[in-house]
């Protein structure tokens, strides 16, 4: 079948040029290897397509009911090139976004609003959960996903911003509970316990001045895997709760949420846009990068 539709486009390129050489020159190939095209195509189609002469080439009855197909073929070829360098060179197509609720909702959706409202051409699929998601399995263009690194050969990971966590409560939760003064204080408190973090009940901290670490695994009785509803229980002041700095900005800076032990730190993170390893992206996927970085004021 492959050979049939080189030899097709062989066959149009002659029709059209009108001798063999004219077809080689536009082809870049030799004109015994055109004659071959065309003797392999008519011996597999079992009819003659071109009457041959020393002045001229003509069509069979055959070969003229074939061009009308061979051209048909030629031009599809070319509409799909234009169509796939569209898709290389333009914002266009479809792009497939993985991320979290709470990063999509808080960052990555006011981050590329304005950016999609210009290219109404692009389709945007959003994946917005808390689990893994394959990226090749679900063709993914492009993951945001928080880690202390990227270690993965297939994937190319774009460092967005650092991310602190902060330890949290409400003013009322601590007016109402024991003094927070030292990482040994938290064992007579309560943490809400987001379940999608690894070890959610352990609090590392680490005493800014000297560098000293402390682990202590806190009391959990309510459980969540969901950043929204933790933040809403330790807004009613139903305990600590471990967050990222930049999930809690708006209820940091409202003063519904204050941070406890502001003289130690919990262990940092990086947040990466990640994408499949290639040699060269798609513009979409490049712009979108490049819009990301400069919301989360990335080099």
């Amino acid at each position: 079948m492959l050979d049939n539709l080189r030899g097709m486009a062989v066959f149009a390129s002659v029709v059209g040029h009108g001798s063999f050489s004219g077809s080689a020159r536009e082809l870049g190939i030799t004109t015994s290897a055109v004659s071959q095209q065309i003797r392999s195509l008519e011996n597999e189609l079992g009819v003659v397509l071109l009457h041959r002469s020393t002045r001229k080439l003509s069509l069979t009855e055959a070969g003229e009911s074939f061009y009308g197909a061979a051209k048909d073929v030629v031009s599809a070829a070319e509409q799909g090139r234009i169509k796939v360098n569209q898709l290389r060179d333009e914002l266009a197509g479809s792009l497939r976004i993985a991320t979290t609720p709470e990063l999509g909702v808080n960052h990555i959706l006011p981050a590329l609003s304005s950016w999609m409202a210009a290219h109404d051409d692009l389709s945007i699929n959003y994946f917005a959960d808390n689990h893994y998601i394959d990226m090749i399995d679900e063709r993914i263009d492009i993951a945001i996903r928080m880690s202390p690194s990227i270690n993965d050969s297939t994937l190319s990971s774009h460092p967005l911003t650092d991310v602190r966590q902060l330890l949290v409560a409400s003013p009322q939760y601590l007016r109402q509970h024991s003094k927070i003064d030292s990482p040994k204080a938290l064992v007579d408190h309560q943490l809400i316990c987001i379940d999608i973090m690894k070890d959610p009940n352990q609090i590392e901290l680490t005493q800014t001045e000297t560098g000293k670490k402390t682990r202590s695994k806190m009391i959990s009785r309510i459980h969540t895997n969901n950043v929204f509803m933790a933040t809403t229980l330790a807004k009613e002041g139903h305990g600590l709760v471990r967050m990222m700095e930049m999930d809690i900005k708006k209820e940091l800076e409202s003063g519904e949420l204050v941070e406890v032990l502001t003289g130690y730190q919990l262990p940092s993170f990086v947040l990466y846009a990640v994408t499949l390893n290639r040699e060269q992206q798609p513009a979409k996927i490049t712009r979108c990068l490049e819009v990301l970085k400069k919301y989360f004021h990335a080099g």
